[in-house]
């Protein structure tokens, strides 16, 4: 009997520990060190969320960005990858198309798209494409926008993030940042 009522007083004092105190501090600790990743890294246009720099979303209009391809239709919460072998048919047939697609919405372009525009990432969720995969459709949304491609890619420049720490990951573009400066240089 005096074990049992050890074994109770452990239980209720783990319960206190780990199910209320840690993940209260952590959540305390998460809101004051890095205020705005901890709530989502959101992105507001004139006082509206319009998504998360965190999260990818589909763009299919040509006067937009494109951003990789989504196994998952950009839906967080089953957050993964296509799990598609590399010698599998379907996922052979699922890049011819996309390949195809891109090469007839981009007929000037003699070399083969880049590779974050045909193959879909690992969480399904990448809200970045490659510097070289903003450049492949630079032609395309500067037509469907009527601006100059020198403004375009200016644009792209600046949206270009370097990479982690100096050292790590290529440079890339988070593309609703991109879409939303497209939509603010003609003043949407």
């Amino acid at each position: 009997m005096k074990n049992l009522f050890i074994a109770i007083r452990f239980k209720i004092f783990m319960l206190f520990l780990l199910g209320i105190f840690y993940p209260f501090l952590m959540t305390g600790l998460a809101q004051w060190v890095f205020p705005q990743q901890s709530n989502g890294n959101w992105i507001f246009v004139n006082g509206v969320r319009v998504g998360s720099s965190l999260i990818g979303q589909s763009f299919e209009k040509n006067e937009y960005f494109w951003s990789r391809p989504s196994a998952i239709n950009f839906n967080p919460l089953p957050s993964g990858g296509s799990n598609l072998g590399q010698t599998t048919k379907d996922l052979k047939k699922l890049v011819e198309e996309r390949k195809l697609k891109l090469k007839s919405l981009h007929p000037e372009q003699a070399e083969e798209p880049p590779q974050d525009l045909l193959f879909a990432s690992g969480s399904g969720l990448d809200p970045h494409i490659s510097v070289e995969a903003a450049l492949y459709q630079l032609k395309r949304v500067a037509h469907a926008r009527n601006l100059d491609l020198e403004k375009v890619k200016i644009l792209i420049e600046q949206f270009t993030e370097g990479r982690q720490l100096g050292l790590f990951g290529d440079p890339k573009v988070n593309v609703l940042s991109l879409n939303i400066a497209l939509d603010n240089l003609n003043g949407k």
